[in-house]
C-alpha cells in the first residue's frame, strides 16, 4: 500500500534515521516506537505529507487516502460539533447541494424532449448513484455513533466548539478522521485526552477497520490491543517485529542480548587486533602482518549499542509519615458551576488505599481532588484525617517551579540521603538527559515542565498522593518506573487516569464518577471494566425486554399494557426504525442498479457476440455478478434486522 524506500531525515547535521526501508500493507496495525526524540512523530509527518525526508521516498498510489492526526493542531472555532463532524463528509455535501440545483432546475423545466433537459436527468441519475456508492444516506447515523462513542452527548451536537477545551476539540478532529474512513490511519498519541469508555470504543473501530493503522501512543493496553507489528527506531535504524507491543519487548529483549554478546565478541576481536598493531608496528618482519592487521580493521562493521534504558533504577518515596486511620472523609459534598457537577456524594478514604478515581471527562474527578485540597469552594463537608500531608500533582503544578532554577538543581536541592548519588539517573529516566538537565526551568515545554513536577514530588515525604493524570507527559518506562514507585510507596494514593495499564496491579479499589454520583468497585481496574461492559450490554437488553412486556400486556387486554412509552424510549426505537429502513433502501438501489448494468451488458453480448471473448469485458461482468451476490446478501440481513426492530414499536 505505502512503500517507504531509503527514506532520511535530517536535523543539523544529526540523521533522526538513516536509509530505512519498508512497506504499510492492508490490514497492518502498526506501532511505532522508540525513545523520545527517536522520531517517532517526525515519520508520521513524513507519511502525511507535512513534512519533507532529507532523502529518500514515501510511496502512496493516488486512490490511497491517508487520515493524520497529530498531537497539537489548529481547531477551527466557526462551527457546532455537528457542522464541524459533517465537514469530514464534504464530498457528500457538495454532491447533495448539486443534486438540490439540479432537480429544483427540472421542476421549472417543460421542455422534456430537449437534448438539454435528457442531460439533466442523466446528471441527476449520475449524482444519485454515486451517493448512493459512497453511503449518503447513512452518513448522519455515522456521525452520532462516532461522536457518542468518543464522550459526547447529543445535547452537545449543536454547541459551539468554542465551548470545549482543547481536548475535547481534539476529540472533534479525532472524530472527522474516523468518520473520512481513509485507507490508512497516522495517529499521534489519540488517547491523549480520552476516557477510558472512549479508548475503548476507539479500540473496538480501529480493530474492525478494514484499512491500516500506524499510530504512535505511550499506552501500553491501548498498542497490544490494536497493534500487530511493532517498528522501532533506534540509533537512526529501525527494526521491525511482527508482533504487539508486550511481544515485542520480549523479542527485543532477546535481540538485546544476542547483540550484546556479538558486541562483546567483537570488541575483544578489535582489542586484540590493536594489541597485536601496536605491539608489532615497528617490526620490519611483521610489517605484512600489521598492514593485513590494519585494513581487517578498517573493514569492521562496527557493532553499535543504543544506551540501555533505566527500568533498572529503583525510585522510592520517602517514608510517609503515619496518619490518622480515615485519611479523607466527605459526607454529602456537592458542587456546581454553571451546571451541578456533584450532588451529595459520599466518600472515606483509609489509611494505605490506593484508590483511582475514574469516568467521563465533565464527571467531576478532578473536581472531588480540588475539593479534598480545599482549592474551591462546595457545599456538604470533605474533611482530612489526623496528620495528613498531601504530595498533590495536577496541570498546573508544572506552573509552581523555580524558573530561575536548572533541571539538575530543582532536584539536587530536594533530594536527600542515597538519593543525592541518583540525580542524574532519576531525571535521565524521565527523558532528561544530556544538556537537558542544565536547561532553566523557564525554557522548559509544557511536557517536560510536567515530568520535572513529577520527579520534585517523587522526593518529597507526604503520606496522602492525589496524581491528576499523572502519565499524559510520560513514556513506557518511565511509567513503570513511576508504577512501581506507587505500588512501593506505604501511604495512601488517590490516581485519576485513563492508562489501563497504569491502573491494573496498582490499585484494588475504583471509585467511578457517573450522573453526579460516585460508585466504589472492589476489583481492581479489569474488574471495574468487565462490570460496565456488562452493564452497557444490559441496558441495551433492557429496553427490548420492557417493550415486549408492554407489547404482550397490550395483546392480553392488560389496561397497564395501553401505557405508552415514554419520549426518550420511542425516540431510541424510531432511530434504529430509520437507520434500518435506510440500509434496506440502499441495499434495494444497488441491487437496481446492478442488474440494470448486467442488463445492458447482456443486451451488448446479443447485439456483438465477440464481445463475450473479450476479457476485460468477462473481468466486468463478472465483477458485477459478484457485486450483485453480495448486495442480495446485504439485502436479506437488512430485511431481517428492520422486521426485528419493528417488532419494538407498539404504539
Amino acid at each position: 500500500m505505502i512503500s517507504v524506500e531509503q527514506l532520511t531525515v535530517s536535523f543539523g547535521g544529526f540523521d533522526l534515521f538513516k536509509n530505512i526501508t519498508f512497506k504499510i500493507n492492508p490490514k497492518d496495525r502498526i506501532g511505532l516506537t522508540g525513545r523520545n526524540g527517536a522520531g517517532k512523530s517526525t515519520m508520521l509527518k513524513v507519511f502525511a505529507k507535512q513534512q519533507e525526508a532529507s532523502s529518500g521516498e514515501v510511496i502512496c498510489p493516488k486512490d490511497v487516502t491517508v487520515g493524520y492526526l497529530p498531537q497539537h493542531m489548529m481547531i477551527n472555532d466557526n462551527r457546532t460539533v455537528l457542522e464541524e463532524a459533517e465537514s469530514a463528509f464534504e464530498e457528500i455535501l457538495i454532491l447533495e447541494n448539486e443534486l438540490k440545483q439540479l432537480n429544483e432546475s427540472l421542476a421549472v423545466r417543460e421542455d422534456y424532449e430537449s437534448e438539454s433537459y435528457m442531460d439533466l436527468i442523466h446528471k441527476v441519475t449520475d449524482l444519485t448513484d454515486r451517493l448512493q456508492i459512497i453511503g449518503a444516506g447513512n452518513y448522519m447515523a455515522s456521525i452520532e455513533q462516532t461522536l457518542i462513542g468518543l464522550g459526547f452527548k447529543r445535547d452537545d451536537f449543536q454547541r459551539q466548539t468554542s465551548e470545549f477545551s482543547g481536548g475535547w476539540r481534539m476529540r472533534i478532529e479525532l472524530a472527522k478522521i474516523l468518520l473520512r474512513r481513509p485507507d490508512v490511519f497516522l495517529l499521534d498519541e489519540p488517547t491523549n485526552h480520552l476516557d477510558i469508555e472512549s479508548i475503548q470504543w476507539l479500540e473496538n473501530f480501529l480493530k474492525d477497520y478494514h484499512g491500516a493503522v500506524v499510530l504512535v501512543s505511550h499506552d501500553r493496553a491501548f498498542l497490544d490491543n490494536i497493534t500487530n507489528r511493532t517498528i522501532e527506531i533506534s540509533m537512526s535504524s529501525i527494526h521491525d517485529y511482527k508482533a504487539n507491543y508486550s511481544q515485542y519487548l520480549v523479542l527485543r529483549k532477546e535481540r538485546r542480548q544476542q547483540l550484546e554478546a556479538a558486541y562483546e565478541n567483537q570488541q575483544k576481536m578489535i582489542k586484540d587486533t590493536e594489541d597485536f598493531i601496536e605491539r608489532f608496528r615497528y617490526k620490519a618482519t611483521k610489517a605484512v602482518q600489521v598492514q593485513s592487521r590494519i585494513k581487517q580493521l578498517d573493514k569492521v562493521e562496527r557493532i553499535e549499542l543504543d544506551v540501555e534504558d533505566k527500568r533498572s533504577l529503583n525510585i522510592k518515596f520517602p517514608p510517609a509519615p503515619r496518619s490518622g486511620t480515615i485519611v479523607v472523609d466527605a459526607k454529602e459534598a456537592s458542587k456546581s458551576y454553571d451546571h451541578l457537577v456533584l450532588d451529595k456524594v459520599d466518600l472515606e478514604i483509609e489509611r494505605g488505599q490506593k484508590i483511582a478515581f475514574v469516568g467521563k471527562n465533565g464527571e467531576g474527578k478532578s473536581t472531588m481532588v480540588k475539593m479534598i485540597m480545599q482549592e474551591i469552594a462546595f457545599d456538604g463537608a470533605v474533611n482530612l484525617g489526623h496528620n495528613v500531608k498531601i504530595g498533590y500533582f495536577a496541570q498546573n503544578q508544572a506552573s509552581l517551579l523555580d524558573e530561575t532554577l536548572t533541571v539538575f538543581e530543582t532536584i539536587d536541592n530536594i533530594a536527600v540521603g542515597d538519593m543525592r548519588t541518583k540525580v542524574r539517573d532519576i531525571l535521565g529516566a524521565f527523558m532528561f538527559s544530556g544538556e537537558d538537565v542544565d536547561k532553566k526551568v523557564k525554557v522548559l515545554s509544557g511536557g517536560e515542565r510536567s515530568r520535572l513536577a513529577m520527579i520534585k514530588l517523587l522526593l518529597e515525604p507526604v503520606n496522602l498522593l492525589i496524581l491528576d493524570e499523572p502519565t499524559n507527559h510520560l513514556d513506557i518506562s518511565s511509567k513503570e518506573l513511576l508504577k512501581q514507585a506507587i505500588v512501593d510507596f506505604e501511604g495512601t494514593v488517590i490516581v485519576v487516569s485513563h492508562d489501563r495499564e497504569f491502573l491494573d496491579g496498582l490499585v484494588s479499589d475504583v471509585v467511578e464518577f457517573r450522573d453526579k454520583k460516585l460508585r466504589h468497585h472492589n476489583d481492581g481496574i479489569y474488574g471495574y471494566l468487565a462490570m460496565r461492559q456488562k452493564e452497557l450490554a444490559a441496558e441495551s437488553v433492557l429496553l427490548k425486554q420492557i417493550v415486549a412486556t408492554k407489547k404482550s400486556e397490550s395483546e392480553n387486554g392488560s389496561d397497564e399494557g395501553t401505557t405508552s412509552l415514554s419520549y426518550a424510549e420511542k425516540k431510541e426505537i424510531n432511530k434504529k426504525i430509520s437507520k434500518a429502513e435506510r440500509d434496506l433502501q440502499r441495499a434495494e438501489n444497488n441491487i437496481e442498479r446492478l442488474e440494470s448494468e448486467i442488463e445492458k451488458m447482456d443486451d451488448e453480448v446479443e447485439k456483438d457476440p465477440s464481445k463475450g471473448t473479450d476479457m476485460e469485458f468477462f473481468k466486468r461482468y463478472d465483477a458485477l455478478k459478484n457485486d450483485l451476490d453480495v448486495e442480495m446478501e446485504t439485502w436479506e440481513d437488512c430485511s431481517e434486522k428492520l422486521d426485528s426492530v419493528l417488532t419494538l414499536r407498539t404504539w
